[in-house]
């Protein structure tokens, strides 16, 4: 999970995977060499230590709760998500991001700083013929056409969590709290990944045909994330004005 925060002299972002307090154990890649350890009903304090100073807040929620992980709240395990190893409760990645969301979204409806809160739905990934460590792959040039894809049942479950959440806490008074709903829009744009260039020079040394992993999930690309921006700061000056 990533926060954007921003001030009058500053744009700052706060690399939070999971908002919460949270043990992870994984390779450089990215590969889990243990089951992680979440704590959701408590915010991470990389970011909540840091609220205060900012105007405008950008919160995201992305797909690391579908990685095996153990649940606390209150500092007592009550269950976990594919942990197949343990006699733990399987509570499944929906019972967690819903949790995760909320204790954000309540922290930030509860405290005396009333920043503008622009919260940002998640981005679907594109990946064909695997997923990012079974081979899949992101090679598409041009944006698909409204009907040419559908949008993956685990993302469609996650967005509507994040709408629930949303509107459950808007109607708060004090508090500027608005929606990017981003899914739909990036959905389209398959053309927006690093694909097989998530490393400098993939194929140095190899031949072009050679499998790389791709990265089909993360933007860098010009396209989608202009989009994005151009709607962030279309809602800022609105709501300076």
């Amino acid at each position: 999970m990533v926060f954007s925060l921003l001030s009058l002299h500053l744009v700052s972002v706060v690399w939070s995977r999971y908002l919460m307090k949270a043990v992870t154990f994984e390779d450089n890649n990215g590969v889990s060499t243990g089951i992680n350890r979440l704590h959701l009903d408590e915010p991470d304090a990389l970011w909540t230590r840091q609220y205060e100073n900012f105007d405008y807040v950008v919160v995201a929620g992305e797909k690391w709760f579908l990685k095996s992980a153990l649940y606390f709240e209150n500092n007592t395990l009550v269950g976990c998500h594919y942990c197949l190893d343990t006699d733990t409760t399987e509570l499944g990645f929906e019972y967690a991001y819903r949790k995760a969301l909320n204790s954000t979204l309540t922290f930030m409806t509860g405290s005396k700083h009333k920043p503008v809160v622009v919260f940002r739905t998640m981005a679907p990934d594109h990946f064909e013929k695997g997923e990012w460590n079974t081979g899949g792959y992101c090679n598409r040039t041009r944006p698909f056409k409204t009907g040419e894809i559908e949008i993956k049942d685990v993302d469609d479950i996650m967005h509507r969590i994040e709408l629930e959440e949303f509107e459950r806490l808007k109607a708060i008074n004090g508090i500027s709290l608005k929606l990017l709903d981003a899914t739909y829009l990036s959905l389209l744009r398959p053309d927006g990944h690093p694909g097989a260039y998530r490393q400098f020079q993939p194929f140095a040394g190899k031949d072009k045909n050679s499998k790389i992993q791709h990265d089909c999930l993360h933007w860098c690309l010009p396209g989608p994330i202009d989009s994005w921006n151009d709607l962030i700061l279309e809602m800022f000056v609105k709501d300076s004005n």
